[in-house]
């Protein structure tokens, strides 16, 4: 009791940040930086053999045939529609209560996103709503597997294939995810991954993979990243691609971190487990995993009463914290022209007055994760 007592006290100024990829970065330093001196010495910069062992890695991690590095997320799914030749007069599914990205690029292409609400628990698409959204102009559904776990696959897998409809996955949190021992990424016809810093598998900068079972998309895709390029005979376009290239050195930054991912994800999960028993007596609600998934927890999510003034609250001790997402993409300015109005999608609504992401990065301590619970127990009792 003495000790917990004398670690409470010298952790009244603690500081515990949202994310600490410094702390990622020293733990593989030397690894790293052999990894950047071997690009630099081979001069070969964009794509080549890093680029390629990185998606042979992943594309067996992924349980895919086939993964394409591109230049980020977005890119990941923006060239993932293109493929599918998604454009004007097409409507795509897509949750509103998700990173912009998701609608954004269906925008981009000229056709028209078509937001539907989320389950309660999860925070990813309702397979309900996503029912109801269907017209004849429906050419894809997106499920996001959001903050690290798997949407409701089969559910959105049957509509999809009832009604010959593309699925792609966006798999930017989730990357070892697992649905009924299925591997985010591999369940639709095209999944797309993130290696944007704060991901579990994060790079140092921006970068994207595409992975697939289907050859002819593959193939599709790798032209795309290039202009349209045809395999055989560059400076010959069969499409309009592209500039969506991963970088050499990206892919070497990554290759030396997918190495440790399992490990961190487990860490992760532990760090989450930890949470779920020091939150228990609060008025706070943790992450839902469904039965059958495996949640690699890119962020940890709780839903806190009175969350504005509890952040404030908490942010003033030195805890960092996020709010994703603030506003669902309905209700954004940019998709105005929509004619969706408050309300219309109350369950993403009232995340957005709630959640709140808390720390939980693969190297956060267990004395660091129980200062961060006495704050927020403190900001949530006042």
């Amino acid at each position: 009791m003495l000790g917990w007592l004398r670690r409470t006290r010298a952790g009244e100024s603690m500081k515990v940040p949202l994310l600490d990829l410094k702390a990622q970065y020293e733990s593989i330093r030397p690894e790293v930086e052999q990894a950047i001196q071997r690009v630099i010495g081979s001069q070969a910069f964009t794509l080549g053999p890093e680029v390629e062992a990185l998606e042979k890695a992943l594309a067996a991690y992924c349980q895919c045939r086939y993964a394409i590095g591109v230049s980020s997320g977005t890119d990941a799914l923006l060239c993932s529609l293109m493929a599918l030749e998604i454009g004007p007069g097409d409507e795509v599914i897509v949750p509103t209560f998700t990173f912009f990205a998701t609608a954004g690029v269906v925008a981009r292409l000229g056709a028209k996103p078509v937001f539907v609400d989320i389950e309660a628990d999860t925070y990813n698409i309702d397979p309900a709503g996503v029912e109801s959204a269907v017209t004849e102009r429906t050419k894809a559904i997106i499920p996001v597997h959001l903050f690290g776990q798997c949407a409701d696959m089969d559910a959105v897998l049957a509509i999809a294939q009832s009604r010959s409809i593309h699925v792609i996955e966006d798999a930017a949190q989730a990357i070892g995810a697992e649905y009924k021992g299925r591997r985010a990424g591999g369940m639709g016809r095209l999944g797309c991954l993130s290696f944007y810093p704060t991901k579990n598998l994060g790079g140092f900068g921006d970068g994207g993979m595409i992975v697939t079972n289907d050859a002819d998309l593959a193939a599709r895709c790798r032209s795309l990243r290039m202009h349209g390029f045809r395999a055989d005979e560059p400076y010959y376009h069969d499409w309009v691609g592209g500039c969506f290239r991963l970088d050499a050195l990206q892919a070497a930054v990554l290759r030396v971190k997918f190495d440790h991912l399992e490990a961190w994800t487990q860490a992760r999960q532990r760090n989450a487990r930890r949470y779920d028993e020091l939150l228990a007596p609060l008025p706070v609600a943790g992450p839902v995993v469904r039965p059958g998934n495996r949640m690699v927890y890119n962020l940890y999510v709780v839903r806190v009463p009175e969350r504005d003034r509890v952040r404030a609250a908490v942010t003033a001790a030195g805890i960092g914290t996020n709010i994703y997402y603030p506003l669902s993409l309905h209700l954004q300015p940019c998709f105005a022209h929509l004619g969706h109005k408050p309300g219309e999608f109350p369950v993403a609504e009232r995340a957005t007055q709630e959640v709140l992401a808390l720390p939980v990065y693969p190297e956060l301590t267990a004395a660091q994760q129980q200062h961060v619970v006495k704050v927020l127990t403190e900001a949530v009792s006042e």
